[in-house]
């Protein structure tokens, strides 16, 4: 896969899961603010078509394959990163999976991995690059939550993974903030994705009608795109969000109960 150098003077953002969907979505817009990006997924080929669409519009990129929940997988990835692009400043835990179901139908195994993937993937993420923060005296930690953290029906594991990603970027908000290092929560709501669809898919209701009957929801009625989180975290991994920390914005369209 082609990739290009970056000069010293470049930031760098890591995001992950961003082979698809919001994650792809925030790859390419960092790296229109001016970013290298580090385009991190478990299957690095999965990375070809976000890195191909930031090397075409002139970005700088480099496709990384990982298992966000595999400390030594996490610790060769950054160590990569580092030496390839240069010290990662801004990291989008984006990376998620969903295994849903009632709560007396799910296994101990989809548990573990929604737990494994959310919150582990971005405990090990973290821990792994904001030594580069702090030596850099600056540094943007973005997590994404949802509107799911409040409760969802046949998302127990999901919801709890998510609320708890609330009470982690507030902790390092506090932890990290005397080094230049911001942390926030940004919690979707709707956004039409690959994951909304296979929700639908569950529940045995065509995606457009899941679409529609979820706009009619929504204030603004319509759903949301990945270009609408992506925006959002852009702000938030700015300059100008300096003062922003520890804070969970939801995008969602309106106002949640």
């Amino acid at each position: 896969m082609k990739e290009s150098n970056v000069s010293s003077s470049s930031r760098v953002a890591v995001v992950t899961g961003a082979a698809r969907g919001i994650g792809a979505a925030t790859a390419k817009r960092l790296a229109a603010d001016g970013y290298a990006v580090a385009v991190l997924d478990l299957d690095e080929s999965a990375c070809a078509a976000t890195v191909s669409a930031i090397l075409e519009a002139d970005g700088e990129a480099l496709a990384v394959g990982v298992d966000v929940s595999d400390e030594a997988q996490v610790e060769a990835a950054v160590a990569r990163i580092a030496a390839e692009l240069g010290p990662p400043v801004v990291l989008v835990n984006n990376a998620g999976i969903i295994r849903d179901n009632l709560i007396f139908k799910m296994t101990t195994a989809d548990w573990d991995a929604v737990i494994g993937v959310h919150l582990r993937g971005a405990f090990l993420m973290t821990r792994a690059c904001q030594k580069f923060m702090g030596e850099q005296k600056f540094g943007r930690i973005v997590n994404l939550s949802s509107s799911s953290a409040q409760g969802n029906r046949g998302q127990a594991n999901y919801s709890a993974a998510k609320a708890g990603l609330q009470g982690f970027t507030k902790t390092l908000a506090i932890e990290l903030g005397r080094f230049g290092v911001t942390a926030n929560a940004v919690a979707p709501g709707f956004i039409q994705t690959d994951m909304t669809a296979a929700t639908a898919e569950r529940i045995g209701m065509p995606f457009d009608d899941f679409i529609a009957a979820a706009a009619k929801a929504i204030p603004v009625q319509r759903v949301g795109q990945p270009d609408d989180i992506a925006a959002t975290i852009s702000f938030l991994c700015s300059e100008g969000a300096g003062f922003v920390s520890g804070q969970v914005i939801y995008v969602a369209g309106g106002p949640l109960d």
